[in-house]
């Protein structure tokens, strides 16, 4: 027999293996490449292969399984080697194929994969025939587990079969005893479901008549409220008016007193500037004067306006300022805000005070000026000029009502100036009798001033 390169004989480079490796004859080819993979240098290795180098035997055969396969098919020199390593692992074995009589007690599967790797004459056949015998044990062992197994389904069927039939008698029984039960308590919910209907219908009464004394009694109490804020109302008007009749007992006479002593003042000093406007010459009160006679007209602001000056010239409001105990009384933001009303109602405060404290010193009148509270943001944190009366009105009540309040608390005959442009104010004041002076007015004054 001759040799060839690959280690095979010639008659066993010749055949040719024209079908796929059994699957047992491949992981037994895999495995002898892996095991002799470990003594080959990286050199002799084909390039595929060496970056598998450093790999175990069992990473190598389970990483680099098909390329170890297929370099053992398409590289005859690395099949050389590893046929040489196999030779020389397992002599026997190698010898059995080269003689062709392996031994009968050998595995199938090793014998192909060796006969594989080393390709001795008709390595074919004992491929195939080994193939062959590994699929008939496979088949055979196939065929035992599954007759093995169809015994143990057998069994378990049959179990089965017992265990149901027992299930269902055990089934059958529960079945009956849950159908009576069933009736029991479908007996019982009827029952039930009549005493809900009777306690509901007695419920619905119930919360009717609840109902019912919930009104009535919400209507006493609505009713002993009101009658209760009526009380309070009554009382409360009781204690104000008492605490007004106490305090007009403890302040009336001094209050009547200050306004007699005030109109006293008042005609007193209209009297003596009525006597220097007139230049009349002191006289006695004699009774025959009281007979038929025409007493002298006394001076009022009305008469005022009887003189030749236009209403819109600054000197009417200081002939009314002339007049003996004249009191004016100016609407604070009404003349701000016909004079400047750019300005912030700080500034305008300011100014107004500062232009009327002046006012009070060249005039010596009482001078009240009136503005409303309404408008305040906080509390007015402000000294009031010397001369001047500072008022603001509180909450609920406008500077107009005020304005009318400070006439009505006059006596009559007082001379009272009141400067608004307002119609309304103007009109009541009058009525009031005091004089109207438009906001102009009093701003040519100061501009004059």
């Amino acid at each position: 027999m001759v040799e060839t390169a690959d280690g095979g004989s010639e008659d066993g480079a010749a055949e040719v293996f024209d079908r796929p490796l059994p699957d047992g004859v491949r992981r037994r080819v895999v495995q002898i490449v892996s095991d002799g993979f470990g003594g080959l240098t990286v050199s002799e290795l084909p390039a595929q292969l060496r970056q598998y180098a450093r790999f175990t035997p069992t990473r190598r055969a389970r990483f680099a399984g098909n390329a170890m396969a297929a370099a053992l098919e398409t590289e005859p020199l690395f099949r050389q080697r590893i046929g040489e390593w196999l030779r020389e692992a397992q002599p026997e074995l190698a010898g059995a194929l080269d003689s062709g009589s392996p031994a009968p007690a050998a595995d199938p599967l090793d014998v192909a994969a060796a006969a594989y790797v080393i390709r001795p004459p008709g390595w074919v056949k004992l491929v195939t025939a080994a193939g062959e015998e590994a699929q008939r044990a496979d088949a055979e062992r196939a065929d035992e587990e599954t007759r093995a197994e169809l015994e143990r389904l057998r069994g378990e069927l049959a179990r089965a079969r017992e265990h149901t039939r027992s299930e269902t008698e055990r089934l059958r029984t529960d079945l009956e005893a849950a159908r009576k039960e069933a009736d029991s308590l479908h007996r019982k919910l009827r029952s039930a479901l009549s005493d809900v209907k009777r306690g509901a219908a007695a419920l619905r009464k119930l919360q009717a008549e609840m109902d019912a004394v919930r009104a009535d009694g919400q209507a006493r109490v609505s009713a002993a409220e009101s009658e209760s804020r009526r009380l309070k109302a009554r009382l409360g008007e009781s204690e104000a008016a008492l605490e007004a009749a106490r305090r007009a007992a403890r302040e009336g006479r001094s209050v009547e007193d200050m306004r007699v002593r005030l109109l006293l003042d008042t005609v007193l000093d209209a009297a003596q500037g009525l006597r220097r406007e007139l230049a009349l010459p002191p006289v006695s009160v004699r009774p025959a004067e009281t007979v038929d006679a025409v007493e002298p007209g006394s001076i009022s602001p009305k008469d005022i306006a009887a003189r030749a000056l236009s209403e819109g010239d600054p000197a009417v409001l200081d002939q009314l300022l002339a007049l003996p105990q004249a009191h004016l009384v100016v609407d604070g933001y009404n003349v701000t805000k016909t004079g400047y009303p750019q300005m912030p109602l700080e500034k305008q405060r300011l100014r107004l005070l500062g232009q009327l404290a002046q006012l009070a010193a060249q005039t010596g009148a009482e001078v009240t000026c009136v503005f409303d509270g309404a408008e305040l943001a906080a509390p007015v944190l402000l000294a009031p000029p010397r001369g001047v009366r500072v008022l603001f009105s509180k909450p609920g009540v406008t500077a107009d009502e005020l304005i009318r309040q400070l006439v009505r608390a006059e006596p009559p005959g007082r001379p009272v100036i009141v400067v608004s442009t307002d119609r309304e104010v103007a009109d009541g004041v009058a009525r009031a009798g005091a004089r109207p002076v438009a906001s102009a007015v009093l701003l040519k004054r100061f501009s004059r001033a």
